[in-house]
């Protein structure tokens, strides 16, 4: 017994070596020739996978285990959408993402119908709505490791990935409709299996209030980073373990455990501990489907899995970019979206697998189509250099978009170059301030270079890329961008890695405002708050008050302001302090909660 043990150690450290050797090699290389790490990952499972060196021979094992790599992902994502975001992005969830699952099945379906004639139409069809579903485990880390998160065309990308996920469940529920197979004893079928997650999402919410919360605080007390870690890992294996066992994905679970801690205090620790797991664990995902690559299909008929995947990325591609511009989507950011998302993805191979069991099509079938799912999220990173040129190009002209880290030393950095950071960084540049300028808005960037202003491309808001700009060396950085939802627990990470630093941050209205005075460290200025008391002002001397008078006015309106933000932060309720007696009227005359 002690032996069997000893080789099953000595195994599993054997495998380990040749996995983390091969995928060390691969990436220097693919990362050195600008390929990216996803191919290097691929190719490196190839090389080491049955059909190359055979030096692993249970790929299927580490597909498994990887697999938590895209559940870590998506509970790292969801970490990021507070309730109030995803209800921003409801309209693209709800409307795009549908839209673009049942367009880019049917079309592929008709591509399979037309060059598969022996196909079934229930074969044809299972076969075609897999395909429409694209690679969240590729798309989603290109977006967040190059700052793309929150623009237009990233935000649309993860809400059609979102809806993907979702999409697991009507697909699967599809094949279980069309299945030729004897169903299994105590199986969940047909809508039963919609209702059953639509319960399982609401328990998991019901969960995190009244149970999760109420656990981190108590971890929080101990302070021990260990039982973050665990506390962090046991959430996300719960989530998908609850959706896992009503036939869902489980990735979706972890998604929503993710949400429903995006406005915990502790969302930044879990974050910082979890995410290397979900890097180490991503890579491992891709090496395994290189390693489950049937070489002997392509290599049969290569021309005939190649036109198949280039059918793919065409169809995804074709529908894609027209249903952005229907959206409101500017040209150039619909294409790069298009190129984003035309890969098949991971799910694709649980349904292939679905189907199989179903009796719907053969196993030769599952792994032609699943060459043609792995080929096409190789070309993805030939494709996101060609989009990355196109991000990077402006939206007129050939001047590029740099990024910050071109910049050279600055004392200020101005995150925005809107209306409010334009004015903000003049004034700044005439006290005798360096500045840097970033913005995430080519259409600004590019305005404001016909204005003789160098800014650089980027999302200001994350640490990585002020980092680049300088940030720790700045004096002060101003967030001038319209972000309605930024608050201080969002800054916290930029006030932790630049404690020297002076944060000055733009705020839409009272309510913001108040969200950001948790933090007593960030100065804080409503939108219009100032150019209101100046009208005002203007107004006052027009009808004739002198300027002692207004002066007073004006001096009494802010400490009777200040008072009522004081009352409103300290008690949480918007009307406290409203009721004053302010220019001799006993009216409610500061009822409003906003600018």
């Amino acid at each position: 017994m002690e032996e069997t043990s000893h080789h099953l150690v000595a195994d599993v450290m054997l495998g380990g070596v040749v996995l983390l050797g091969a995928a060390l090699l691969a990436v220097l290389i693919f990362r050195r020739l600008g390929l990216g790490a996803v191919l290097g990952y691929l190719v490196a499972g190839i090389a080491i996978g049955p059909d190359g060196l055979a030096l692993i021979d249970a790929p299927e094992t580490i597909l498994a285990y990887s697999e938590i790599g895209i559940i870590l992902l998506l509970f790292l994502v969801g970490l990021e959408l507070s309730p109030s975001r995803l209800w921003l992005l409801r309209r693209d969830i709800l409307l795009f993402g549908p839209l673009q699952v049942i367009l880019c099945g049917l079309g592929m379906f008709a591509v399979i119908h037309f060059a598969m004639p022996s196909f079934s139409w229930q074969a044809a069809l299972v076969l075609g709505l897999p395909l429409a579903l694209s690679s969240t485990a590729q798309v989603l880390p290109l977006l967040q490791s190059r700052g793309r998160m929150k623009t237009d065309y990233g935000e649309k990308s993860f809400s059609i990935l979102l809806f993907q996920d979702i999409s697991i469940v009507p697909l699967l529920t599809i094949v279980a409709a069309l299945s030729r197979a004897p169903a299994e004893e105590g199986a969940i079928e047909g809508w039963y299996l919609v209702l059953y997650a639509v319960l399982a999402i609401a328990g998991l919410v019901l969960a995190g209030r009244y149970l999760l919360s109420p656990l981190l605080r108590l971890v929080g007390k101990i302070s021990e980073r260990e039982l973050f870690i665990v506390t962090g890992l046991f959430t996300v294996c719960v989530s998908a373990a609850v959706m896992q066992a009503i036939g869902v994905s489980p990735a979706l679970g972890a998604f929503v455990a993710g949400v429903m801690l995006a406005e915990s205090p502790y969302r930044h620790e879990l974050e910082a501990d979890i995410d290397p797991f979900r890097s180490i664990l991503l890579g491992l995902f891709f090496l395994a489907v290189g390693m489950l690559l049937d070489v002997d299909v392509i290599l049969s008929q290569p021309f005939f899995v190649a036109g198949l995947a280039l059918a793919l990325i065409t169809v995804k591609i074709a529908v894609i970019y027209a249903l952005g511009r229907c959206f409101g989507l500017q040209d150039r950011p619909s294409i790069i979206m298009a190129m984003l998302l035309s890969q098949g993805g991971e799910f694709a191979f649980v349904l292939f697998a679905a189907a199989q069991q179903a009796l719907l099509i053969e196993p030769e079938a599952a792994s032609l189509f699943g060459a043609v799912v792995t080929l096409s999220m190789a070309t993805t990173p030939f494709l996101m250099i060609f989009a990355g040129k196109l991000a990077a190009r402006k939206v007129s002209g050939d001047v590029q978009l740099d990024d910050p880290e071109l910049a050279s030393q600055a004392n200020v950095i101005i995150v925005g170059h809107g209306r409010f950071g334009q004015q903000v960084s003049q004034i700044m540049q005439a006290a005798g301030r360096s500045v840097t300028l970033i913005d995430i808005d080519p259409q600004t960037i590019d305005l404001s270079e016909d204005f003789g202003f160098k800014v650089f491309y980027g999302d200001g808001t994350r640490v990585d890329l002020l980092k680049r700009a300088g940030g720790e060396d700045a004096q002060a950085i101003f967030f001038c961008i319209d972000d309605r939802y930024m608050t201080a627990e969002s800054l916290m990470p930029v006030r932790e890695t630049f404690p020297r630093t002076k944060l000055f941050v733009r705020a839409y209205g009272r309510e913001q405002a108040l969200l950001l005075m948790k933090d007593n460290g960030i100065d804080i200025m409503r939108e219009v708050f100032e150019s209101s008391i100046r009208m005002s002002a203007d107004a006052l001397k027009y009808f004739g008050n002198d300027r002692e008078k207004i002066q007073d006015i004006i001096l009494e309106f802010r400490h009777r302001d200040r008072s009522r933000m004081k009352a409103q932060f300290t008690t949480g309720d918007m009307h406290a302090g409203t009721r004053h007696s302010f220019g001799g009227d006993d009216s409610d005359d500061f009822l409003i909660t906003d600018d």
